[in-house]
């Protein structure tokens, strides 16, 4: 429906939002996420009936910027309680013409950012356009900026509609809106979680990386946004669960006795590194460690004899 839509859709077969403060949904309704098109929000709709839409399928809904086009992500099972106030009914299924027309925008919200940026420079503003944006059946254009600080931008509002003779938005966002608005690759080669897996996504900290033994350079553990990457937070409570089965950094184990000094862990490998007293180095496999009730580690002295054979 349109070889100039891009859109991305998640891979599982449908989408589930479960949770353990779950509202299940009426026996009489029924639920779909959503995707806007144009900013990559997603949002919970409600259908007609089970089989009203299908994953993939466009449609207009009622967005929080207007009346917007939208592709249906898939299904949705449970509702929570807090979602509840904020479902939006489908509109209708959009048909050719509104793919046409939406299209037909995206060729003149080029025009429209060009235009805007230049009205920018000659007010002297100090602000950043990000996108511009037609609504589908609203006579508005939304124009997306980041700012370091409030900008006061009320002459250029005058100026933008005295040239396109509509309503005219200008709307702040933050840097991570941006890339979601964006899109583009990330490190790993894929598209930016933000805007191709969710725009609803869980606080990230430093702590996550730490606990992950990763490298602390902020290069290398923050997206194109210039904040720590989304995906910190995607494996950390599994890291958080295991590292609970091995000793960390710095403890001392016994083996016998001989002490060793407990270097690095990976959970991955299911091995820690440590070093004796005399300098030595040994890879020990998490079956070979046992945690007294004392709250002491120890190697087990079977370990060392499987070395001497190896």
């Amino acid at each position: 429906m349109g070889d100039h839509i891009d859109y991305q859709i998640k891979e599982e077969s449908e989408n589930q939002n479960l949770c353990s403060d779950i509202s299940c949904s009426e026996s009489d309704s029924f639920y779909c996420t959503v995707k806007v098109l144009h900013s990559s929000e997603t949002q919970t709709c409600r259908m007609e009936s089970e089989n009203y839409v299908k994953r993939g399928d466009f449609i207009l809904i009622n967005s929080r910027y207007g009346k917007d086009l939208a592709v249906v992500m898939g299904p949705v099972k449970c509702i929570c309680k807090s979602e509840k106030d904020n479902i939006e009914d489908i509109i209708r299924i959009a048909n050719e013409k509104d793919i046409l027309k939406y299209e037909s925008n995206l060729e003149r919200e080029k025009e429209a950012l060009k235009l805007c940026k230049l009205k920018i420079l000659e007010h002297k503003l100090d602000m950043k356009l990000v996108s511009a944006h037609y609504l589908l059946e609203e006579s508005k254009i939304l124009f997306f900026f980041t700012a370091e600080s409030r900008v006061d931008f009320r002459d250029l509002v005058k100026n933008l509609v005295s040239i396109f003779k509509m309503r005219i938005e200008l709307r702040q966002i933050g840097v991570r809106d941006e890339s979601r608005v964006l899109g583009g690759l990330a490190v790993c080669g894929r598209n930016y979680c933000c805007n191709g897996v969710t725009d609803k996504l869980k606080p990230v900290s430093i702590k996550m990386a730490k606990e992950q033994s990763l490298s602390l350079n902020s290069m290398k553990i923050s997206g194109p946004c210039g904040r720590l990457l989304c995906c910190l937070s995607y494996e950390y409570d599994f890291y958080l669960e295991e590292k609970h089965k091995y000793p960390t950094e710095g403890t001392r184990l016994l083996s016998g006795e001989e002490q060793f000094k407990v270097l690095d862990t990976n959970v991955i490998t299911k091995k820690i590194t440590v070093v004796s007293s005399d300098g030595r180095f040994f890879t020990v496999p998490l079956e070979y460690l046992v945690k007294e009730v004392s709250g002491k580690w120890t190697i087990l002295e079977t370990y060392f004899a499987t070395q001497e054979k190896s």
